[in-house]
């Protein structure tokens, strides 16, 4: 399995793919498995590399922290290793955090942004995802592992269409993380606020968001929208969190004609849920 070597550890990342770089970031509990139909359906446009956050999938060796600034950084230096100039990024949840994030500190890297269901602040989080992020009750979920798969393996079947798939993903993806990367990671994304850092960027930005999103709450697009005046929305109205698995072929045609366009704009924004 491919592997690099960065300052903040060593990050796993399959690529597939030719034409202009494009990088695929997860979330939180995942791998980069999340992108597997992404890699199938749109490789043939552009070059594709979907990592592996430090602690999560195959990125399990050597890194001591597991925050979203360390992500940032790993990402910035995975680009600079790789030789990769200049790329689009493209995150879910909180790889789409940290995807703006690399965006404000490295403008010179960054093309474009996609997030997906992605807190822009950390207190949009549902209730157990922050409740995650304290270390003691962090610790308590990690000393019964069986109870937490046996939970999440059903929990899927209520945040995606799909639940039989998610509930796969997650067991899978869960089974390979460890307790600090799991407490963490989150714990930092919870107190994330990217609001005063995202008002200066000027590489095009698209949202996507579903309305039935129960991990992020959906009004964090108005949020981005609001901070970042080189934004644009386009709704799920048949999703959740998991939009790319919950309605995929319109999700990789909006993507595929965001990564497209110059100007990055989709050319179809839905309106707003009430």
């Amino acid at each position: 399995m491919p592997t690099l070597v960065t300052d903040q550890g060593n990050i796993h990342y399959e690529t597939l793919g030719r034409g202009r770089p494009v990088l695929l970031l997860h979330g939180w509990l995942g791998s980069w498995a999340l992108w597997r139909r992404t890699l199938e359906e749109l490789s043939n446009e552009f070059r594709f590399y979907a990592l592996d956050h430090l602690g999560f999938g195959e990125s399990r060796d050597r890194a001591q922290r597991f925050t979203v600034d360390q992500y940032t950084a790993s990402v910035s230096q995975f680009m600079d290793r790789q030789g990769i100039q200049k790329a689009a990024l493209v995150g879910h949840s909180m790889g789409g955090t940290v995807s703006l994030a690399v965006a404000a500190a490295r403008p010179d890297q960054v093309v474009k942004v996609c997030v997906i269901g992605s807190p822009i602040v950390g207190s949009s989080l549902a209730p157990l995802l922050k409740l995650s992020g304290y270390d003691w009750a962090a610790r308590v979920m990690w000393k019964f592992p069986s109870l937490l798969l046996l939970f999440l393996k059903y929990y899927a079947y209520w945040i995606a269409n799909d639940g039989k798939l998610m509930s796969q993903m997650m067991v899978s993806d869960v089974s390979k993380i460890g307790a600090e990367a799991f407490f963490m990671s989150i714990a930092t994304l919870r107190q994330a606020d990217l609001r005063g850092q995202i008002g200066g960027l000027q590489a095009p930005i698209l949202g996507i968001y579903g309305p039935k999103d129960k991990i992020v709450n959906p009004n964090q697009a108005k949020v981005l929208q609001q901070h970042a005046p080189n934004s644009q929305i386009a709704w799920f109205a048949n999703s959740g969190h998991f939009v790319m698995l919950d309605e995929p072929e319109r999700f990789h045609g909006v993507l595929r004609h965001f990564l497209n366009t110059p100007s990055g704009n989709t050319g179809e924004i839905p309106s707003a849920p009430k």
